[in-house]
């Protein structure tokens, strides 16, 4: 400290005896680096490392993301933990960042410097600090103070190497900001004029993290590969590497991420960091399907490790990498152990998880199952291991096509995970169980009762009174249950110690609301009072372990008995053959119904099976079950439609025996031309005499003839009920009844259309129709003309519609780019619809469609 002050002393003396006053610009080089740094740039340095600090010690990673990142100070990428595709995953992350703050149009540099705004820039520090700014923004601030007041510009070059310090703080700092445009901006300053600078390469590094934040991964990823071929110092290779593994992953290029993955962990000596790259690495390599390299990783990223959060999750990673074929027991074991020691105690809930995981790698089910459940009773440390337990459980329920108890843990899911795109995958997942489940237990129901319809009254009493003899032995159960402990009650269990607060008092509980004194429990007029209290508040609970928050675990079987029909309310004649024959229906037009509501659910649900969860086997199943019971015509068509459609490709044997039934029995339908020729994109054949039918229909709908013309269409398709013009004459149908029946008729058969020709052009029109009409759009009444009607105050404005029907009639004034216009011209189907061979017979003619409705 002496030898400082005496050299300031001495250049204090000679500056005061110079004769000559120097221009700025002749100062000397090495005076302008030593204030450049002493005075402002230190505290900008100051400054960023302290935001860094700062963000490191905040910074709380998220393992349910696709990658953690390996820098502690940067942002955490989106994505899930459920099975999201990467697809999914890089498009989120690709939201993420044009959500961010915009990056353009920031002030940041002063008049005549790289990035200029036409503003002065962010401020004096000073200033920025009494505005509240932040730490970045002052940091900012104090670079550019330093490259204003000691840059040194001779001959287009920089001469005081402190200015390149500068820059590089001023660059982190915005891109830090999410200002990555302006930090591009003063990089290009650097490299024209600071073009022999030996720390360039520091710079090229930051230019590339500049590219990525914007997206711009080419050019990001070919500026780092120019770096890698550069003789370079080994502290930038350590940041080149880091940096080019994270760009080359937010690209998508797994591959190539991994093998820079390994280059960073050999070339980074620093334990934590090791430690990330490790554990990043893992991520990777298990999303590229290689388990044996992601266990590994995993297992160096827990030997580096040196915080108790990262331990347990890499313990975690270890067990969810499993393969099931190696020493299963063995890491039982030791993840068992490990559990019971020190602090680790506090996380036995996520080491039952992380057990449970191994044993369904190993094939062990119900093992697997023991330790989700055992995850469930010990105490939370993370509530989203919390909800994926619960989620393991779901899924095992649903592998037995249990819906309901499926959807009651996905529920409970739900309720307690706190990453948010798990979450919404976990949500429609429900959502379709839901669906499914309304289903499964509607075929349930009404197979049952189809089957006891069949049966002789012989066999009907035989299975009641089967049934009615197990019933007799369950409530004898548990009446002797009940019993056993209303005598248990009477047991003496009182304290009798003196200085108890029992002793010599016989009312030791009171009779809440009454009077008198005395056991709680021996009033029935409280027990009635305090029991209709407990259903005000919680409803009925079953008693089981946390029945405060697991209604829905504890009432599984009544859930399926509701859906089922079956009530737990005990009937006096609950006990007589009679009282359940009695409800088995007779009438043959109500079996018929339940006939034909049961082959439309299993539609439905072979339909769910295959697209909520692409589980084409069982949906294959369910429609060869259907076609087997022989459903109605349209029902059966749509079904051996759907099997050849999910099987035609993958698994030609399944979709064969779809295929000939709807050639031979249903020859000339546009189902057996799709089977025919699967790839092409018209399959459309008919009759010259059906079409002209066609085409007298469509004449007497113009003609607003619309019984007329519903009587053609009847007539045809009672003649010609396999003709591929069906489709378009129901459509037709449609119109006709929206002008005469209202638009609510008109909607169901719309809706009909969909389901049973979803395929097929007509079908994807009505459902175009379906949202039209189903839509909330209020639209301006117009004149014949199509000018706006002039409207009431305070009257809302509605569509002009037809008086029978409610169907509007006038396109709104205001659509100005004709919206409704163009989807009145798009519902007809294009000339490419017909077929090779109508072209070629009437080449200036074609069958008109279904008009547009209005």
């Amino acid at each position: 400290m002496k030898k400082n002050i005496l050299f300031l002393l001495i250049m204090c003396i000679v500056a005061s005896c110079a004769t000559k006053v120097k221009k700025p610009e002749q100062r000397s080089k090495f005076l302008k680096g030593f204030n450049t740094y002493y005075n402002t740039l230190f505290n900008a340095k100051d400054a960023l490392n302290s935001e860094f600090t700062s963000r490191d010690k905040g910074h709380k990673d998220n393992f349910y993301a696709p990658y953690i990142p390996i820098l502690t100070f940067e942002d955490q990428p989106l994505g899930s933990d459920l099975g999201q595709s990467a697809a999914f995953a890089e498009n989120s992350m690709k939201m993420a960042e044009v959500n961010k703050p915009s990056q353009r149009g920031v002030p940041g540099m002063p008049p005549g410097m790289p990035g200029e705004q036409g503003a002065t820039g962010p401020g004096t520090p000073d200033d920025l600090q009494n505005k509240g700014a932040t730490t970045l923004e002052i940091a900012e601030a104090k670079a550019l103070k330093a490259i204003n007041k000691y840059s040194v510009i001779r001959s287009g070059e920089e001469k005081n190497k402190k200015i390149f310090d500068a820059y590089m703080i001023l660059v982190q700092s915005r891109i830090y900001q999410n200002k990555a445009v302006q930090a591009l901006d003063a990089l290009n300053y650097v490299f024209t004029h600071m073009k022999e600078d030996k720390r360039l390469p520091l710079a090229r590094i930051y230019q590339g993290v500049a590219y990525a934040k914007i997206n711009d991964f080419h050019k990001a990823n070919e500026t780092f590969a120019k770096l890698k071929g550069e003789d370079i110092n080994k502290t930038y290779a350590k940041l080149l590497s880091i940096y080019s593994s994270e760009a080359l992953l937010d690209a998508g290029k797994l591959e190539e991420a991994g093998a820079e993955l390994d280059r960073a962990f050999e070339l980074n000596s620093n334990r934590k960091l090791k430690s990330r790259i490790a554990y990043l690495r893992g991520q990777v390599s298990e999303n590229l399907g290689q388990n044996d390299k992601a266990r590994e990783s995993f297992t160096q990223a827990y030997k580096y490790a040196n915080d108790f959060e990262f331990e347990v999750k890499s313990q975690i990673a270890i067990a969810k990498t499993f393969n099931g074929k190696g020493d299963y027991n063995g890491a039982k074991n030791y993840l068992e152990g490990i559990s019971k020691k020190g602090t680790y105690t506090s996380r036995k809930n996520e080491f039952y998880y992380a057990l449970g995981l191994m044993a369904n790698k190993a094939g062990k089910k119900d093992e697997a199952q023991q330790f989700f459940r055992k995850s469930l009773f010990e105490k939370v440390s993370d509530p989203q291991v919390r909800g994926l337990t619960y989620y393991e459980i779901g899924k095992s329920y649903l592998e037995k096509n249990d819906y309901i108890g499926a959807g009651s843990y996905y529920d409970s899911a739900l309720t307690v995970m706190t990453y948010e795109p798990s979450k919404i995958l976990l949500k429609d997942q429900s959502e379709y169980i839901k669906k499914i489940s309304r289903n499964y237990y509607l075929i349930k129901k009404n197979d049952s009762i189809l089957a006891l319809a069949k049966m002789t009254d012989a066999q009907k009493t035989d299975f009641f009174s089967k049934y009615i003899a197990k019933l007799k032995a369950k409530e004898e159960k548990e009446e002797q249950e009940r019993i056993r402990a209303e005598r248990s009650k009477g047991f003496d269990t009182g304290d009798y110690n003196a200085n108890s607060i029992f002793a010599n008092n016989t009312n030791s509980f009171e009779d809440f609301g009454v009077t008198t004194k005395g056991f709680y429990f021996s009033n029935t007029g409280t027990v009635s009072k305090g029991t209709s209290s407990f259903k005000q508040v919680w409803g009925d609970r079953a008693l089981a372990d946390n029945w405060r928050y697991s209604k829905k675990m504890a009432s599984i079987e009544d859930m399926k008995n509701e859906a089922l029909g079956v009530t737990s309310a005990p009937n006096p004649r609950r006990f007589e053959p009679t009282f359940y024959i009695e409800q088995i229906p007779t009438d043959q037009a109500k079996l018929g119904q339940l006939k034909k509501d049961r082959d439309t659910a299993s539609l439905g649900l072979g339909v769910m099976y295959q697209n909520y969860f692409t589980n084409t086997p069982l949906a294959t199943k369910t429609l060869y079950d259907l076609v087997d019971v022989k459903p109605e015509e349209k029902v059966m068509l749509q079904a051996l439609y759907e099997i050849f459609a999910m099987n035609y490709q993958k698994n030609p044997q399944a979709a064969e025996r779809a295929k000939q039934i709807l050639l031979t029995d249903y020859p000339y339908t546009s189902y057996a031309e799709f089977a025919r020729n699967p790839k092409s994109v018209s399959f459309v054949k008919s009759s010259v005499d059906v079409e002209n039918e066609y085409k007298k229909a469509y004449a007497l709908y113009e003609s607003e003839k619309f019984g007329e013309s519903r009587d053609v269409i009847d007539q045809t398709i009672q003649k010609f009920p396999k003709d591929a013009l069906v489709p378009k004459f129901h459509l037709l149908n449609a119109f006709n009844t929206g002008k005469t029946s209202g638009k609510e008729v008109m909607i169901l058969q719309l809706e009909q259309i969909a389901l049973n020709y979803s395929k097929t052009p007509e079908g994807i029109k009505a459902k175009e129709m379906l949202n039209y009409l189903k839509s909330e759009l209020s639209f301006q009444a117009t004149d014949n003309k199509g000018n706006a009607l002039p409207q009431q105050p305070g009257t809302p404005v509605q569509p002009v519609q037809n008086q029978n029907t409610g169907i509007p009639q006038n396109p709104p004034a205001n659509d100005k780019s004709g919206q409704l216009q163009q989807f009145i011209q798009d519902a007809q189907p294009d000339k490419k619809s017909d077929t090779k061979q109508q072209r070629l017979k009437k080449p200036k003619e074609r069958i008109p469609d279904a008009p547009p409705g209005n």
